[in-house]
């Protein structure tokens, strides 16, 4: 018996809505990393991108759990000497709530040429609204 493997072009792609509101940032994360990746299907092979697209909405409204919401800090540096840079989660939430759920996501799937492709596949959008209403997207929920 041979194995299974996935040729580029039979890949189907779906494209689903995952509505972030009261959900947990890092739960919402990994499930949403798992449906880029693939794993959710049965032709899933580690080394290729199976994964559907994924769009994210109410990015605004996802919480942490504990004090993580006080003491959270996202941190940047530029490369240059003195060049960190710091952000509160209370401050990023409000500049740039998609920019939250981008980053968790972005820390779950790989950091390669594999990753990179995936992370394409994602758009979150801090408000209900989201403009790829011509792909059909399906409604997903999550059951934790």
């Amino acid at each position: 018996m041979k194995t299974y493997m996935p040729k580029p072009n039979s890949i189907e792609r779906k494209w689903y809505v995952v509505d972030a509101k009261g959900k947990t940032l890092g739960r919402l994360a990994s499930q949403v990393a798992g449906i880029l990746k693939g794993k959710h299907k049965p032709i899933y092979s580690p080394h290729m991108d199976t994964g559907d697209f994924v769009i994210v909405i109410n990015a605004s409204e996802v919480h942490l759990t504990g004090k993580k919401k006080e003491q959270k800090v996202y941190r940047h540096h530029s490369g240059h000497p003195g060049g960190l840079k710091e952000v509160s989660f209370e401050r990023m939430i409000k500049e740039k709530p998609h920019q939250v759920v981008y980053d968790a996501v972005w820390g779950m799937i790989p950091h390669n040429k594999l990753g990179r492709k995936m992370i394409t596949k994602l758009k979150v959008y801090g408000g209900p609204e989201h403009k790829h209403q011509a792909q059909k997207p399906e409604k997903l929920e999550f059951d934790y």
